[in-house]
């Protein structure tokens, strides 16, 4: 899928929007800014061990993105219909998932410039527009934001105007169609195990 490639070619930009606390409560644009530092700092700091670094990079990421948000928004009637149980574990392996096959790809981050253009707020809703500067391209991301307390969450990432969470919500409808809610938790945790059994060295693959 042509999307999902370059989607995954660009997630480093992505989670460099993974999170610190925020002492006053700013906005969007500068919670996304802070937390680009943050990021940042734990890519250079070159002692660290792998895993250190890997498990601090994880922290980052699920501190900033709502993968419950995100999860209701793929899933749509389907989360409705779906048991607690089902949730908890759809939630559990999707966030697995994304995070196994995408921090190779913030490892390997060289420096693209990452120019944050605006904020978009309604209510408890925003969207910061990113331009991210390779030598080829300006290639725009819009992260959706919802407020959660202080802080600002992730639920969606728009690319070049195609959104992450409707990508992922017509690939798995087709499974959910097919072999219902419990067949695609199956599916799921079986890439999972794949995963941590044989390793994915760094590439990326569909959750």
């Amino acid at each position: 899928m042509l999307f999902l490639k370059r989607f995954l070619g660009l997630f480093t930009g992505v989670v460099l929007l993974a999170s610190t606390a925020a002492v006053a409560a700013p906005g969007p644009l500068d919670q996304a800014r802070a937390t680009v530092d943050a990021v940042m700092a734990i890519l250079k700091e070159s002692n660290l061990e792998k895993q250190v670094r890997r498990e601090r990079l994880s922290a980052t990421i699920r501190a900033r993105f709502d993968f419950a948000e995100m999860s209701q928004r793929i899933l749509a009637l389907h989360w409705k219909n779906a048991s607690d149980q089902q949730r908890d574990r759809f939630v559990a392996l999707f966030s697995d998932l994304l995070e196994r096959n995408y921090i190779g790809r913030i490892e390997s981050y060289t420096n693209e410039k990452i120019d944050f253009v605006k904020e978009r707020v309604q209510g408890n809703r925003a969207a910061v527009d990113t331009l991210i500067m390779t030598k080829s391209a300006e290639i725009p991301i819009s992260y959706r934001m919802v407020q959660k307390g202080a802080e600002w969450m992730v639920y969606d990432v728009v690319i070049e105007s195609v959104s992450f969470v409707n990508n992922y919500r017509s690939s798995y409808g087709e499974i959910l169609k097919n072999e219902g809610f419990d067949g695609l938790l199956a599916r799921m945790s079986e890439k999972l195990a794949d995963l941590e059994k044989n390793g994915n060295n760094g590439k990326p693959t569909e959750p």
